[in-house]
């Protein structure tokens, strides 16, 4: 897409680019997003220097460490970050709880947790899914129950991503099982992961990596001043949270991305004697994502100068979201179309013709079906789009 930037903001663009080649370390720079798992302390390497500079959190309030950035900035940062192939800050924390916090939370709660998210001294993860409760969120049954200044809590999350690597989780979390409506009696509650009771455990994927986890709670103490917003009203929170975590779900500068390395592919892979780009098919599916990307892409830049300017998140949020995961699950399957019988998602035993990243593309494209399920499924976010922006 040909945006036709101001001159102030081509040389912001040249700003960016400019520092994440001076700034991104080499060995944690990835020339393939998503073909590499970092560990922890990779992460919090990054998000150190990325903190020192004051571009962690960039859509925090100023006075908590964030930017003044216009839309056309957010835009061109997006994309530089994807195209310098940096390490992917995790949503929980900075892009999560922060603005929960930021607009829910007490003074003593934003002094006591924003810095430490911000300095990654703490790591979060999310506490939504349950087992039978994942597009219902609100029938999830995690029980807790006051007892004086603390809560105990009892119950199961699943598909917790990073909750291997997390300090805190912020947990939906049911404090009252006899409202006949069952968004009520809903509670968001921050919990410290080292707390007597939690278990964590890893599921593997179908691609052999440990990324998400069951957790479980048992007779878990967790102090009253941990809750978010009014007991009860949690659902209101979730709402909000999930806005953002669906704006943070269309990864157009990684989608572009990968547009560009899979074209560069198409060109080297010979089918029946020419590049492949010039098979009429593929050319035709590749061209159809690529436009659809470029619309995506315009509507993206007026979703963002719309939260700028008013500060809320519309449920048009829910057509990025299903239009984002859908180009990623599109991508995915002609990058493991481009690379044929080399995209086997295990290591031959003799190893004869073996290229990993070829064979990395088969576990990816497994991977990302998850995208149009995961911060509510695509069919619900059709729902609401259904409801809320056309009263139908």
């Amino acid at each position: 897409m040909n945006l036709s930037f101001s001159p102030e903001e081509t040389a912001f663009r040249d700003q960016v680019r400019s520092w994440f080649e001076a700034n991104l370390p080499s060995e944690l720079r990835d020339d393939a997003p998503d073909y590499r798992h970092y560990t922890r302390e990779e992460l919090v390497r990054w998000y150190r220097i990325l903190a020192k500079q004051g571009w962690l959190a960039p859509s925090w309030p100023v006075e908590w460490g964030g930017t003044d950035w216009n839309a056309a900035q957010k835009y061109i940062y997006d994309e530089e970050y994807a195209r310098a192939g940096a390490p992917p800050v995790h949503p929980f924390g900075t892009a999560m709880c922060g603005p929960v916090l930021l607009r829910f939370g007490t003074e003593e709660q934003k002094r006591r947790f924003l810095p430490r998210i911000y300095n990654s001294d703490d790591l979060w993860c999310q506490g939504y899914s349950e087992p039978g409760s994942g597009s219902d969120l609100a029938s999830l049954k995690t029980r807790a129950e006051r007892r004086g200044d603390h809560y105990i809590v009892n119950g199961q999350k699943i598909w917790t991503s990073m909750g291997h690597y997390a300090d805190w989780i912020f947990c939906l979390v049911r404090t009252d099982t006899s409202s006949p409506k069952k968004q009520d009696g809903i509670s968001f509650l921050l919990i410290d992961m080292k707390t007597p009771g939690i278990t964590v455990r890893p599921l593997i994927l179908l691609e052999e990596t440990h990324h998400v986890n069951e957790v479980f709670f048992e007779d878990v103490k967790v102090p009253v001043e941990n809750l978010v917003h009014e007991e009860g009203k949690g659902w209101t929170v979730a709402k909000h949270l999930l806005g953002h975590e669906r704006l943070n779900t269309s990864r157009i500068g990684n989608s572009r991305r990968e547009i560009e390395r899979l074209k560069k592919l198409a060109r080297k892979v010979m089918q029946n004697g020419r590049p492949l780009i010039e098979d009429p098919r593929f050319a035709d599916r590749l061209a159809r994502v690529e436009i659809e990307l470029m619309a995506l892409e315009i509507s993206n830049l007026q979703f963002v100068d719309e939260v700028i300017r008013t500060g809320q998140i519309s449920s048009m949020v829910s057509m990025l979201k299903i239009r984002g995961t859908d180009i990623q699950q599109a991508i995915t399957e002609l990058l493991m179309d481009a690379y044929g019988p080399q995209a086997r998602a295990f290591r031959a035993i003799d190893h004869d013709g073996f290229d990993a990243r070829a064979a990395a593309s088969a576990p990816i494209y497994f991977n990302y079906r998850k995208t149009t399920i995961y911060a509510g499924s695509n069919e619900v976010q059709r729902n609401i789009i259904s409801k809320a922006a056309l009263g139908l």
